[in-house]
């Protein structure tokens, strides 16, 4: 048996299949995690959501930033950006059945037996894992809640851009999100940068990758993460590891094997709509 974690598919069937050729995957023997952005700017978001969704007790997925886009833009706040592909789920006939599917799945996983966690876009350094876990369960509650439209309808935007413990209601749930699922740089009181999106040497002065900082994420713990493509999948860092390598943007979807650390990676050769 193995596990293997699979890095931002952003609608990318093929090359998802492809990759699991290339691991011999055996439903009856591996498991899947998914870090996050299922879908959005590949052409086949449709396809790889239903494919995920069929996988079952097989797939662990985290949200990523397209995927709660997708699912307020289906509850009617936000609207669909250049580039976005998420038309043909939103007109589908499973529609409802795949957007009550997605609004389940977890902003955090962790395997004990593993010694493993995963968001998808990291742990800011002020949080220790039962702490990142109980926040990310507060968001989680309010998406399979009836009160969700109250949180799509304020969840965009980049402020409060730092963590308090007395911050309540939705800005508190926005800024539990953005950590969980935006966040790339910080400073080293973990205020984020939500504007710097490129590689590690882009960061405003006084702020640094998440991962940089000392962490409270007890020593020996692996953290896998999606979301920054432009690290191509590097941190320097033994114990971090980033797994968005650019499938969509002519890059390759990248697994990686937690019990022994290995990489698997499959070229993407589809097209991509403009971003």
């Amino acid at each position: 048996m193995a596990t293997y974690v699979i890095g931002d598919l952003q609608g990318c069937l093929t090359p998802l299949v492809e990759l699991l050729e290339n691991i011999h995957y055996h439903p009856e023997r591996d498991k899947l995690w998914f870090a996050g952005d299922l879908i959005n700017r590949g052409e086949e978001s449709l396809e790889t959501l239903r494919f995920v969704k069929s996988l079952g007790n097989n797939a662990t997925v985290v949200l990523g930033n397209h995927d709660l886009h997708l699912l307020a833009v289906s509850h009617g706040h936000g609207k669909l950006k250049r580039g976005d592909t998420l038309a043909e789920i939103l007109t589908a006939a499973d529609r409802d059945d795949l957007m009550n599917w997605l609004r389940q799945q977890p902003l955090f996983h962790y395997d004990e037996q593993l010694n493993t966690v995963m968001t998808h876009a990291g742990i800011p350094p002020c949080w220790d894992l039962a702490k990142t876990q109980s926040l990310a369960s507060e968001v989680e509650a309010k998406l399979r809640s009836d009160r969700v439209d109250d949180f799509f309808a304020t969840m965009y935007g980049n402020t409060p851009d730092k963590w308090r413990d007395d911050l309540t209601g939705l800005d508190r749930l926005r800024t539990i999100t953005n950590y969980l699922t935006r966040m790339r740089f910080c400073d080293e009181n973990s205020k984020l940068d939500l504007k710097s999106k490129e590689g590690i040497n882009t960061a405003e002065k006084g702020f640094a990758p998440w991962f940089n900082y000392p962490s409270k994420v007890p020593e020996g713990c692996h953290i896998v993460f999606g979301h920054w493509a432009a690290l191509e999948g590097k941190t320097q860092l033994e114990h971090i590891h980033a797994l968005d390598t650019g499938c969509v943007w002519g890059g390759s979807l990248t697994a990686l094997r937690l019990e022994d650390k290995q990489r698997f990676s499959t070229p993407c050769t589809l097209n991509r709509k403009n971003s």
